[in-house]
């Protein structure tokens, strides 16, 4: 072996003041574009500018070139932002929520609250009081709904994506016609402009994802040009507040924030390459980017949630979603201390633990077949009917016991004991018998079982079983400590455990949860726990306990968890849902609203769309060929020109790509909008593309050609324009104007010829103002069916979701543990009942007496639920009628986005069935009893925020 050491042999670096000023390298001269040679040959030299902030070298032209174009594109998005003037597509969401925001009610959404704040703050600058609920598509907006203000929003944030895409071209150092070219391409982007005419929440996401994507192009400039100056630290820090707004938007947001950060990487890369930045230098630059785009996005996204959290600080339709420990953090669900030892002759509430702690629940009221015995159910909400009292495993006998003298005896795992319902004297109860809904071998009936002058039988035994305790509290590993000691319940005849999962009763039951005794229960299934307890015994000096309420850092977490998994179990399919397959060609849209022989239908521009598909086809080929060029040794990337634009295509390429490719990965319900970022991208890129195809053209030639690409864009647009705002057509030319077999717009809704509008009438003219009594829709109450508003991606129209947790009280008073503050209402509903019998108005079966309508539903006010009364029941369902249904030629539309939910559970979440049937079904059911208290109760928290407007 040779001693000599070899040296490596490297060129030197460049010294960093030799650095060229843009972000390309020069380029030699026999690999100039047209301008450059001309430019040569005039001049003897190619001159470069000193360097630009962020890299935009606009001439005073180009400024008011584009103002011009800005103000092309507010014409576009706000021509007649007033039509229509009623609901359409997912503004019954998400206007809803601007309401929910006003009323401080809580609720749970899938999506992150930024866009629905900004909505929100338009809303209350119109003085909007939150009487209006949005809850049908196609219904007229009242007077008072300042409905093109919430609109504005949307459309202003959609007229701001055009400039910045301009902006975005110029700082790749495209060609102002490029830049120009893309501007409008994004101006008359049929499915962008559509889009951002609603009150929807693309728009927003759109354009912080454009915002990012052209800081980030700022910083780039500004850091090939010289590091860690005021301008780069400016362009950096605006880039991370950008990525924490689009990540606030939607979580569709974080796939920009995946593409910036790749862009980072390769950046970190190519320094720790660069031997003249020395490793300190590189730590510096890490540093700088981890704090800025890694820390202030996630400050941001958090202090987002902060101010969601301010703001809704009542309980609300979304308190189901959360723990008990969540939901006693909200206003009007707060609990005062309750009793720690759990003892026999206590009367409790129990609570199950997985799904989403409903309480076990009986009414008089039995089921239709099997035993025929008393229903025990699963319901979500406070109530009177929720409390039983623990007495001991009575025999033939024995004698009563006086659990108010004798000494106390504590609950203890392997006691045997039995459940008493306090308002009907039933004890809880299981039998070899199959439950009227899980009717399978392994399930056991449970049932209310019981008689005056009966002490009950083997049947009615219940074996206590510890799970664990609370490390909180020793003793509930050894007795059922209230709330500490989570439990199970064997039955000590069947061997089988109390249990219940995400079935529902059907309407006999009041469509609340099954409840059964399991042979093979799932242990998550079949546990339990005391939430409230009172004895006798236990005085002001005895141990209380209550939840430990979780600080903001537990809050979110927890509801990052149920966003997650309430959206991953959207996967049930829908009329207008589509593929990311079928994205690329536009195989089909969405109908958003269909109303008085027009219609509004989301397309894209089919000239623009396709254009831009093929440019990503173009460039993947492009890079193929060039790299099997390169196994050859073919040095193509050494020409300058081929590198520049190979840089610029590749990262909108791979931004496209992150957009685009996950939603592959998606089981859940999948529409055309979710590929609208992804469009942005592709329209740059095919923007690249042409200024690249171009290079080699004289100006006049390049300024030609995009010329005829703009007229044929504007054209398309203008074809396809009575879709995007609700205007006039006619049926031959709707049928005309389907390209493809796949696009499902309906042309039998428009008349023959334009003439034929005249005998039509156009309702149009706004109705009265909503009146501030009216009270916002309860999405449940204790035995009604959730007044379900949700479209094909809200969990509120899911099947196996646990109705909310509606509010057991008013906003103002405390509920206490075990006592319905509200019970004296229940005198004034009776009365109502009286004279509704008096008047003949209830109906009678066969044997005389009143055909029981269920038990009064829990609302947002009234907490009771007064058995054996139907007269009372009748008379209180037949209070208030919701409205009748629109005609079906009037409204065949149906809503998809991301809405208001209803609770899912941890274990499972199925897909919301589509709105259309959900509300059809809602629509014919009775009023909840007790609308009139909660009217009366929402009037009186409007008063107080809205005194003037009450007035």
């Amino acid at each position: 072996m040779s001693s000599e050491v070899r040296a490596r042999v490297r060129p030197p670096s460049p010294t960093p003041s030799s650095s060229y000023p843009s972000r390309f390298p020069p380029r030699p001269h026999d690999q100039l574009d047209a301008d450059e040679r001309k430019a040569l040959a005039k001049s003897g030299s190619l001159k470069h500018s000193q360097h630009a902030f962020g890299g935009l070298r606009l001439s005073s032209a180009e400024w008011k070139l584009l103002a011009a174009v800005v103000v092309v594109a507010l014409f576009v998005r706000l021509h007649h932002l007033s039509w229509p003037t009623s609901v359409v597509f997912d503004e019954v969401h998400f206007g809803k929520f601007a309401g929910k925001y006003i009323l401080t009610r809580y609720y749970v959404d899938v999506h992150p609250p930024l866009a629905k704040l900004l909505i929100t703050f338009m809303a209350v600058l119109g003085g909007f009081d939150a009487s209006f609920d949005f809850k049908d598509i196609g219904r007229l907006y009242p007077s008072n709904v300042p409905y093109v203000l919430m609109r504005s929003l949307p459309a202003i944030l959609g007229v701001g994506v055009v400039p910045l895409s301009y902006l975005t071209l110029r700082g790749l150092d495209c060609r102002p016609i490029t830049a120009l070219l893309g501007a409008l391409f994004i101006t008359f982007e049929n499915g962008l402009i559509t889009q951002s005419r609603l009150i929807l929440l693309d728009s927003p996401l759109i354009f912080f994802t454009a915002l990012t994507i052209f800081l980030w192009v700022g910083f780039t400039n500004e850091n090939h040009q010289q590091p860690f100056t005021e301008d780069w630290w400016l362009w950096l820090t605006l880039t991370g507040l950008s990525l924490g707004a689009v990540s606030s938007c939607k979580w569709v947001g974080l796939f920009t924030v995946t593409t910036v950060g790749l862009a980072t990487i390769k950046q970190l890369w190519d320094l720790l390459g660069d031997l003249r930045v020395s490793p300190r230098l590189w730590m510096k630059h890490f540093l700088a980017r981890a704090l800025c785009l890694i820390v202030l996005p996630i400050m941001v996204y958090m202090a987002v949630f902060e101010i969601h959290f301010l703001v809704l600080q009542n309980s609300g339709d979304g308190d189901g979603f959360m723990s008990p420990e969540f939901q006693h953090t909200l206003k009007g669900k707060g609990m005062q201390d309750t009793w720690a030892d759990v003892a026999l002759g206590s009367e409790v509430t129990l609570r199950h633990v997985n799904t989403q702690g409903g309480y076990l629940h009986s009414h008089d009221h039995t089921y239709p077949t099997g035993s025929k015995q008393q229903q025990i159910t699963l319901y979500p909400h406070r109530d009177s009917n929720n409390n039983w009292r623990i007495i001991h495993a009575q025999k033939e006998g024995d004698p009563d016991r006086d659990y108010a003298t004798e000494p106390i005896t504590y609950v203890t795992p392997g006691m045997v004991v039995r459940f008493e319902h306090v308002s009907t004297s039933k004890r809880l109860h299981s039998h070899d018998m199959r439950p009227p809904v899980s009717e399978v071998d392994f399930q056991n009936e449970v049932s209310g079982y019981g008689f005056p002058g009966f002490i009950g039988d083997a049947n009615d035994n219940w074996i206590v079983e510890i799970e664990h305790g609370s490390n909180r509290d020793k003793h509930s590993h050894k007795r059922v400590r209230t709330i500490r000691t989570v439990f199970r319940l064997r039955h000590a005849l069947q061997g089988c455990y109390l249990f219940s999962h995400k079935v529902k009763l059907p309407d006999w039951g009041y469509e609340q949860q099954e409840v059964t005794c399991n042979k093979n229960a799932v242990k998550e299934n079949s546990l339990w726990y005391i939430e409230t307890n009172s004895h006798p015994q236990l005085g002001p000096d005895s141990d209380k306990v209550n939840y430990h309420l979780p600080g903001f850092l537990g809050k979110f977490w927890e509801l990052q968890k149920v966003m997650w998994i309430t959206n991953a179990g959207l996967t049930e399919r829908h009329s207008f849902d589509s593929r990311p397959s079928s994205w690329l060609t536009l195989k089909r849209g969405i109908n958003f609203w269909v109303r008085d022989h027009r219609q509004i239908y989301l397309l894209g521009n089919p000239f623009i769309w396709w254009l831009s598909s093929s440019a990503i086809f173009m460039y993947v080929a492009a890079r193929g060929i060039i790299i099997l060029r390169a196994k050859r040794q073919y040095k193509d990337l050494n020409n300058s020109i081929v590198l520049k634009y190979d840089q610029i295509c590749g990262f909108l390429t791979i931004g496209w790509f992150i957009h685009y490719f996950p939603f592959f990965l998606m089981a859940r319900q999948l529409f055309l909008h979710h590929y609208f970022p992804a469009l942005y991208f592709a329209i740059l890129l095919f923007c690249a593309v042409f200024d690249l195809a171009a290079s080699a053209f004289k100006s006049r030639i390049r300024l030609q050609m995009a010329g005829v690409l703009i007229v044929i864009a504007v054209w398309t647009w203008y074809h396809f324009s009575a879709l995007v705002y609700g205007g006039q057509w006619t049926k031959g030319k709707c049928e005309n104007a389907k390209w493809l077999r796949t696009w499902d717009f309906s042309c039998g809704d428009f008349p023959a010829s334009y003439s034929d509008y005249k005998n039509f009438p156009l309702v149009s003219d706004p109705p009265a103002p909503a009146p501030t009594t009216a009270a916002v829709v309860p999405d449940g109450g204790a035995h009604g069916k959730p007044q379900a508003v949700g479209g094909a991606d809200d969990p509120a129209n899911n099947a196996d979701a646990a109705p909310p947790a509606a509010q057991t009280e008013s906003v103002i008073n405390q509920v206490e543990p075990g006592r319905n503050v509200f019970q004296d209402k229940v005198d004034q509903k009776q009365s109502i009942a009286s004279m509704s019998a008096a008047e003949g108005g209830v109906k009678k079966g066969p044997d005389g007496e009143p055909v029981p309508q269920g038990p009064p539903p829990l609302d947002e006010v009234v907490s009771v639920s007064k058995p054996g009364d139907p007269v009372a029941e009748k008379a209180a369902n037949q209070a208030v009628k919701p409205p009748p249904p629109l005609p079906k030629n009037e409204l065949k539309d149906m809503s998809t986005a991301e809405p208001e939910q209803q609770p899912q559970g941890k274990a499972q979440v199925k897909e919301a069935v589509p709105e259309a049937k959900a509300e059809a079904k809602a629509e014919q059911k009775p009023a909840v009893a007790g609308d009139g208290a909660a009217a009366a109760e929402e009037e009186k928290v409007r008063k107080e925020l809205f005194p003037d407007a009450a007035r």
